[in-house]
């Protein structure tokens, strides 16, 4: 069995909810790495501030600040450039019964700070309610901050993309530009 059809069990096998969520934590991170790591640096996992206060699920360093021809980093360097994404916040959302919504949208826009950059993606066990689109078009236009909603679906087609030897950060600009169209 190839790493990518392993991956992909693994995302099925996980449990939802409390049970499964620190699973999903690492094996999404080690996904991201598999999908992004170079041109991103490792991850930082479970990144908290000087007074303890937050804490991130994970953080991949984007480096690629200057041009470049590498196929692998163009996408990060518009990202870089569009948003300052200086460091790509990644936060797991393994819910069950509840609703991802408002909440969980403010919480990672506090997480959002200015050295980090205006961007950052939730990976999410099922597609978030409509409070949590309408609070992250709220953020956009108040901060300027853009959050991406990652559905499990979508992350394992990323994974396919890997596999065909296309770029998988193809889908992440695909979910900014549609964010942009419905933003209101």
């Amino acid at each position: 069995m190839n790493e990518v059809n392993d991956f992909i069990q693994r995302l099925d096998a996980c449990p939802l909810g409390r049970t499964g969520w620190s699973q999903f934590e690492d094996l999404c991170t080690e996904i991201l790495e598999f999908l992004f790591v170079p041109p991103l640096s490792q991850s930082q996992r479970q990144g908290r501030t000087y007074s303890g206060v937050s804490r991130r699920d994970s953080i991949l360093p984007n480096r690629n600040v200057t041009a470049t021809n590498d196929a692998t980093a163009k996408n990060w360097h518009h990202l870089f450039l569009e948003l300052n994404a200086r460091m790509i916040l990644f936060e797991f959302k393994n819910y069950d019964n509840s609703e991802i919504g408002h909440d969980e949208v403010n919480q990672t826009r506090n997480y959002m700070t200015a050295p980090m950059g205006r961007l950052a993606i939730m990976i999410c066990s099922k597609e978030p309610v409509e409070s949590a689109h309408r609070q992250r078009n709220t953020v956009f236009t108040q901060d300027q901050k853009v959050i991406l909603f990652l559905t499990k679906e979508q992350l394992k087609e990323m994974l396919a993309m890997k596999e065909r030897g296309e770029q998988p950060s193809d889908l992440i600009l695909d979910l900014l530009e549609r964010f942009y169209i419905q933003h209101e």
